[in-house]
């Protein structure tokens, strides 16, 4: 198998129409999806990734028809660092942020999952883990709820036996910190003080605003707090982190390596939170990976439990995944079978690869849409 050779790649576009009020802090969802890769082998072996189709992923799909296949034609998937740095600077006048890297991340991914195939060994096995069983933290909670609704979905979550939540402040665009804090107030009372309890402001504040509040907060025992300032301001994210003890979580929105690297010197981040699906899938997060191992920063990718179990597994300062309830409806579509966590924990399947297996009959019905 490991003069496998690419014959062809897929992508289709799977979405679903979000049911129900979402909004954070700055966005209303209106849709949720996956662009599905499919690379296909001279000897019958597909590999499959994944990446975001919420915006942009008509020209995901194009790009990698027209941009990414031709150059994968003829290679071997075991040759990912080769051809990540090929793809790297082809596409680095369009590519090292945004809809291309997506793009490459998911082929990039399909690549791994042919390689653990062709060995038949899981990938977090391959990439050195040997605990199939990887703590998850249930998220949700959206600004568009009132209090009550916030409330009962906490208190749902729980139910189900997590032990770690996540849910959204930044009500009113940003612009009633106060109510966001009767909220924290209420949704701690409801859960009681041995549950996890996360926050995420989507990016909504500056970072007087977000230090004011945070420290309005503090006594809630929150675990981290994401994104309280505009992701790419660093400056922003480092003197948040001065001004209060709660730790900060951020990086589902940078690309590469670079992005991160400039998060660790600035001192911006205490929990890595970068998404295999954005940043150029598994090669180039076994990188930002071992970055955070240099700098000693826990690492809790964004999203994506099924694309990231095995990379979390795999590191050492792996903490969590991430499950985002809005996403089970086009998970339980796409996939036959993926796992699902319990009490807690999502287990890894001992299958080849990702382990990861689509239904066909519905990918068919997305092509014919």
């Amino acid at each position: 198998m490991n003069d496998l050779k690419i014959t062809g790649i897929d992508v289709t576009l799977c979405e679903t129409r979000v049911k129900g009020n979402f909004a954070d802090s700055t966005r209303n969802v209106e849709t949720i999806g996956f662009a599905v890769v499919d690379v296909s082998t001279d000897q019958g072996l597909h590999g499959i990734g994944v990446t975001y189709h919420e915006v942009g992923g008509e020209a995901i799909r194009d790009f990698i028809k027209y941009a990414i296949e031709p150059k994968m034609i003829g290679r071997s998937p075991f040759e990912t660092e080769v051809l990540y740095e090929e793809n790297f600077h082809y596409m680095r006048g369009v590519g090292r942020k945004g809809l291309a890297f997506c793009a490459y991340s998911a082929v990039d991914i399909a690549l791994w999952d042919l390689k653990g195939k062709a060995l038949g060994m899981p990938l977090f096995r391959l990439l050195g883990g040997t605990n199939p069983e990887v703590p998850i933290y249930a998220s949700g909670g959206w600004t568009s709820y009132s209090t009550e609704e916030l409330v009962a979905e906490a208190k749902m979550m729980v139910s189900k036996g997590y032990k770690k939540i996540k849910l959204k402040v930044g009500v009113e665009g940003g612009n009633n910190p106060d109510e966001d804090v009767r909220r924290v107030a209420a949704v701690r009372e409801a859960i009681g003080p041995d549950i996890g309890f996360m926050l995420d402001a989507n990016n909504v504040w500056r970072a007087a605003t977000a230090i004011q509040f945070a420290n309005k907060i503090r006594e809630y025992n929150i675990e981290f707090f994401e994104e309280p300032v505009f992701a790419d301001d660093i400056p922003g994210l480092a003197e948040f982190k001065r001004g209060t003890d709660i730790p900060l979580a951020t990086g589902e929105h940078e690309y590469t390596r670079y992005g991160v690297r400039d998060l660790f010197l600035n001192h911006a981040v205490d929990i890595l939170q970068c998404d295999a699906t954005r940043v150029g899938g598994y090669t180039e997060m076994l990188r930002i990976m071992a970055l955070s191992q240099a700098f000693n920063k826990a690492f809790a990718p964004h999203g994506m439990e099924h694309m990231h179990m095995h990379l979390v597994a795999a590191a050492p300062n792996g903490v969590y995944l991430e499950k985002l309830f809005m996403f089970d409806e086009v998970v339980k579509s796409v996939y036959l079978n993926a796992p699902e966590p319990v009490n807690g924990i999502m287990t890894i399947p001992e299958k080849p690869g990702l382990g990861l297996e689509l239904n066909m009959d519905y990918i068919k019905e997305c092509k014919g849409r």
